[in-house]
């Protein structure tokens, strides 16, 4: 364990972000950063940038900015780089996902242009519906990942980079359990020597990272990290992974209101939610084994916050159901509606209607930010393996084995903002305040 106010090295030098998926998420990150060094737009939605942080008694009135309480790398010293199964540069992905209007995608031109994608790891067995040229060739899976070491090599020396974090946020996979071929590392390496079918593409990014101990961020629903032999070699190179599925849309609706009907007392009988959208997230979703990872995904939610177990009363029969519907037009821009039906007093009915008109990757593109920022902190403050206290950006946490995930927005907060006061050497703050009135 990390002890209190541990020393954190400093911040130095460049930070390579390494980008799985050079599409509508990563390019409205890309963008995004770019605008904001120019001063052209401002961070709104990224805890990293603009979030201030409690210390002390409120008495005390000390709220710095969480930039400027901990050491975080600078966006001016961010450097990106990706890989995607389509050639085309980072500008050229931005014009085609139809996220950001031309005049703000062209105040940064000259930097998305020069951001030209690797040729990806990619197997239309575990995305069905995507398929591209830009696509690496190999013996064996093992080989394909000492493609991608060789990449982050060359990556690393031609930008003079110090450090390097890598995040996925490419589409998602086929729906996979683990299997004896994820069991340890050994196991994992003869699979790679094999080809063997169970390791998915983004596991063999995860393995890739891993071994050059670079930390690594899953925005996918994917199993990637969620195997043994994958948290083995984070463990034993001392690099920090988290994950799974950028909190966005609906789902972080749902971590916002579900905690609130249960602090309440209120019952819940049902949860029907249904999603449309058209970008290239809608296309593979579209496909039933895709499709089934963002369920399990986005259906574990409500279990977790609720406990039916422990209030069977109130949510003990509660039937909960999500939908997600490929429909073009609406590209980017995801609408999700949900209906609710509660009980208050003596059980008497009512309803709640939400309809979010959101956008998928302005919604996601912060997270991006904050979680690479985070992610190189952990590492540089000498935390290692599953990184819990980042479960405030993703859908189905990582945990320790034995626990369960902790879904509540407002608890994911206080647990991220407390990980920050420690790390710092401040209390942490529990919200008691009984001593204000002794």
């Amino acid at each position: 364990m990390i002890e209190k106010g541990s020393k954190i090295q400093p911040a130095e030098g460049k930070l390579g972000i390494l980008l799985v998926g050079l599409g509508a998420v990563s390019t409205t990150f890309i963008a995004g950063v770019e605008a904001i060094k120019k001063n052209h737009a401002k961070p709104i939605g990224s805890l990293t940038q603009m979030g201030r942080i409690r210390l002390g008694k409120r008495t005390e009135k000390r709220n710095p900015l969480i930039k400027e309480f901990a050491p975080l790398a600078r966006l001016e010293d961010l450097v990106f780089g990706a890989w995607d199964i389509f050639p085309d540069s980072a500008y050229e992905a931005a014009v085609k996902a139809q996220v950001l209007k031309k005049e703000d995608l062209d105040v940064v031109r000259k930097e998305l242009e020069a951001i030209r994608p690797w040729k990806a790891v990619f197997d239309r067995n575990y995305v069905k519906n995507l398929d591209g040229s830009n696509v690496k060739t190999g013996k064996n899976k093992m080989d394909l990942a000492n493609q991608v070491i060789a990449d982050i090599e060359n990556f690393k020396k031609q930008n003079n980079l110090a450090r390097m974090v890598m995040i996925w946020c490419g589409s998602t996979e086929v729906y996979l359990q683990p299997q004896e071929v994820h069991k340890t590392i050994a196991n994992f390496e003869k699979g790679l020597e094999n080809s063997d079918p169970k390791i998915a593409p983004s596991m063999i990014y995860a393995y890739a990272a891993l071994k050059s101990k670079i930390s690594f961020c899953n925005g996918a629903p994917n199993l990637t990290v969620d195997v043994p032999a994958i948290q083995e070699l984070a463990l034993q190179n001392n690099c920090a992974i988290s994950g799974k599925d950028f909190k966005t849309g609906q789902t972080l609706l749902k971590t916002i209101l579900a905690p609130g009907f249960k602090a309440r007392m209120l019952g819940i009988d049902g949860w029907f939610s249904a999603n449309i959208l058209g970008n290239r997230d809608g296309e593979v979703l579209d496909d039933p084994d895709s499709f089934k990872t963002k369920e399990e995904s986005k259906l574990s939610v409500l279990d977790t916050i609720l406990q039916p177990e422990l209030y069977p009363d109130l949510y003990g029969n509660m039937y909960h159901k999500v939908r997600i519907h490929y429909y073009p037009p609406r590209g980017d821009n995801k609408e999700g509606w949900d209906n609710i039906d509660i009980t208050g007093w003596l059980g008497y009915p009512m309803q709640i209607k939400v309809d979010f008109l959101c956008r998928d990757s302005i919604l996601a593109a912060p997270l991006v930010l904050d979680l690479v920022l985070f992610t190189d902190l952990a590492q540089r403050a000498g935390m290692k393996g599953i990184q819990e206290w980042l479960s405030f950006y993703y859908k189905s946490p990582m945990t320790a084995a034995g626990l369960y995930a902790e879904h509540n927005l407002f608890i994911q907060e206080m647990k991220l903002k407390n990980t920050l006061r420690y790390l710092m050497g401040e209390e942490q703050i529990t919200h008691l305040g009984l001593d204000y009135y002794e």
